[in-house]
C-alpha cells in the first residue's frame, strides 16, 4: 500500500491536488473519494487509505481548490464549522462535478487501475456522488446522508449505471419532506438501492463526529463495500 499527492488538470484551466491511496497489490478498481465540508482532512484520507486495503486505487481531490488549496479542518471547533459553511457557499457545484469528471478520467488512465471506477461521497460528497451519477460515466456510486439531493431530482432520468444512497432518517441537513421527495423519486428506479436509517442524524459513519452511531456505520459500510464488490470487480 502507499500514499502520496498528485496534481489533476482542471476542465477549465489550472491543476489541484488529490490525496491518492493505492493498494499492496499494486493494481485494483477505481474510487474517486468525495469530500465533506471539512476537505481532504485526516476523516477523508483514513477513508481512502481503509479502501485502498480493500484492493481500490483511490483517489480523493481536493474540490475547495479554487477558494483555498489544501484545505484540512475538523468538526471539533465553532470556528472550523464556520469557515466549512463559508467555503461551501461559495462552491460551485458543476464545477466540482467537473472536477471529479477530470479525477475519473485520471483514475481510468492510470496503470494500477483496472478501469472499472465507482465514488463514494459523503455530506456535500452524498450530493455529488449523486451528481456523478447523473452527469459522468462512473461505473457506480455511493451516497451518504446528501444534502440537497432533493433539488436535483429532475436529473434522475440520466442514471444509467448502479447507485446506492445512505439516508439518516433524523438528519438535520436533510428534512424529513427532502427525504420523502427523495424516495417517491427514486424509488422506481431499477439502477438505485435506498437504505434508510431510523433515528441516525447527519454524518452518522464520520468516525470521531458528534452523530457517529458504531452499529449503523458498520452497517452501512459494509453495504458500500460489498456494492462496490459487486460492481466493480
Amino acid at each position: 500500500m502507499s500514499e502520496s499527492w498528485i496534481n489533476i488538470s482542471a476542465a477549465d484551466g489550472g491543476t489541484f491536488a488529490a490525496f491518492l491511496a493505492k493498494p499492496q497489490a499494486g493494481i485494483g478498481p477505481g474510487i474517486v473519494l468525495i469530500q465533506e465540508i471539512f476537505g481532504v482532512n485526516k476523516v477523508m484520507r483514513d477513508i481512502a487509505i481503509d479502501l485502498s486495503r480493500l484492493g481500490y486505487v483511490v483517489a480523493c481531490p481536493d474540490l475547495f481548490w479554487r477558494q483555498e488549496p489544501r484545505v484540512d479542518i475538523t468538526d471539533q471547533t465553532d470556528a472550523e464549522w464556520k469557515k466549512a459553511f463559508d467555503l461551501f457557499k461559495g462552491f460551485d457545484q458543476d464545477k466540482g462535478v467537473q472536477d471529479l469528471d477530470a479525477t475519473l478520467a485520471t483514475l481510468r488512465a492510470m496503470d494500477d487501475c483496472t478501469g472499472k471506477v465507482g465514488a463514494v461521497g459523503y455530506c456535500l460528497g452524498g450530493k455529488l456522488a449523486y451528481s456523478m451519477a447523473t452527469r459522468t460515466s462512473i461505473d457506480c456510486s455511493v451516497g451518504y446522508y446528501g444534502v440537497g439531493i432533493e433539488a436535483a431530482l429532475d436529473e434522475a432520468d440520466q442514471i444509467k449505471k448502479p447507485l446506492m444512497l445512505h439516508i439518516a432518517e433524523k438528519d438535520k441537513f436533510v428534512p424529513p419532506d427532502a427525504q420523502e421527495k427523495i424516495k417517491a423519486k427514486l424509488s422506481g428506479y431499477p439502477m438505485v438501492t435506498l437504505h434508510s436509517y431510523p433515528g441516525m442524524d447527519h454524518a452518522f459513519a464520520r468516525v470521531g463526529g458528534a452523530h457517529y452511531d458504531v452499529e449503523n456505520a458498520a452497517l452501512a459500510n459494509t453495504r458500500t463495500t460489498d456494492f462496490f464488490a459487486n460492481h466493480l470487480k
